[in-house]
């Protein structure tokens, strides 16, 4: 029965997963920056906080005006 209740928890792992954040990289070389979710390889470094949207796009901003 343990067995069984552990296999039913790993299942349930992966749909508690959060997507990975983007990130502008700059290159250590040439200092050209490119936005992705991972390190485009060793010779780039992270340049800045992390974003929500793809294609390191801000949060979209909603405005909730209040009807008279």
């Amino acid at each position: 029965m343990l067995v069984w209740a552990a296999w039913l928890l790993w299942l349930a792992l992966p749909l508690h997963a959060a997507p990975a954040p983007w990130y502008y990289w700059r290159s250590k070389v040439d200092g050209a920056r490119v936005c992705a979710q991972t390190s485009p390889g060793p010779g780039w470094e992270r340049d800045s906080p992390p974003y929500e949207g793809p294609g390191c796009q801000p949060r979209t901003k909603v405005i909730v005006v209040p009807m008279r």
